[in-house]
């Protein structure tokens, strides 16, 4: 009961769920730390193998979507939660672009597959290994990898409130600007993908003098013709720019290659 003597509103269900990933994204809402009791109290957490192992059923009000489509049973399963959620949001490089299992679209999986496993046919595996948004409608993507809590924190939260998280699309550049970053490649000739890369980490490897590896993918706006020729200019030959822009955002760097400068 609340102050009124009524019972307090309904609060909106929240589902987390794991398809071909590491984990990582989900422990990030774990380690939201002083902000997870706040959390609890906004929204009733009903589905969450990676903290409870009571396993409750849908319809959610939210779905919280980490890991890539990789198996035919991925598939299936993606399809029911869609249809089982009112809102389906993708957190993490692996649920957004594929993660860094998707280098394996460039390659021959069943090579693969007879490399690692000795008795390949008891694998079922897709050929390749795509994000969520290529099976089913997605209301929201939440780079990185792993996801930044702080921008977890404002998509809950906003789609609780019933509005657009404000999550900015901007480039790693601009961070670096705000935190007083000297620039490690102009500085000291380091490459870094920072002019092409989502912001959300806060420029976490430039501030310790380590160039940006693109782990949010792509930013809104790239020109990566314009920063290829500097990554080679700092000893990065073709192969190495190559290794650079495809880990953790292979298929997403892989489509602004193709696309040309935005």
């Amino acid at each position: 009961m609340n102050a009124t003597g009524t019972e307090p509103p309904d609060r909106p269900s929240l589902g987390v769920f794991k398809f071909a990933s590491c984990d990582g994204c989900q422990l990030t809402l774990l380690d939201c730390e002083d902000e997870l009791l706040d959390l609890a109290r906004q929204v009733n957490v009903t589905h969450f193998p990676e903290a409870s192992s009571s396993v409750g059923t849908g319809p959610w009000d939210l779905s919280l979507v980490e890991g890539s489509v990789s198996t035919p049973e991925h598939l299936t399963r993606i399809r029911r939660i869609r249809a089982e959620s009112r809102r389906l949001v993708t957190i993490g490089a692996c649920a957004t672009a594929g993660g860094v299992q998707a280098l394996r679209n460039h390659a021959d999986s069943d090579a693969y597959l007879a490399t690692v496993y000795a008795r390949p046919e008891y694998i079922a595996t897709l050929a390749e290994s795509t994000p969520i948004s290529a099976h089913v409608p997605v209301d929201f993507e939440l780079r990185g990898c792993p996801i930044d809590r702080r921008q977890l924190i404002e998509v809950v939260t906003a789609f609780v409130a019933g509005r657009r998280p404000d999550i900015p699309d901007h480039s790693v550049c601009f961070a670096c600007k705000r935190r007083g970053n000297v620039c490690v490649t102009v500085a000291h000739g380091t490459p870094c993908l920072g002019p092409v890369t989502h912001a959300g980490c806060g420029a976490l490897c430039p501030t310790y003098g380590r160039g940006c590896y693109g782990c949010f993918g792509p930013a809104g706006t790239t020109n990566l013709p314009a920063l290829v020729p500097l990554m080679r200019r700092d000893g990065m030959d073709e192969d190495d720019v190559t290794r650079f822009l495809h880990t953790f955002n292979t298929t997403a760097f892989r489509a602004v290659e193709e696309e040309g400068p935005a």
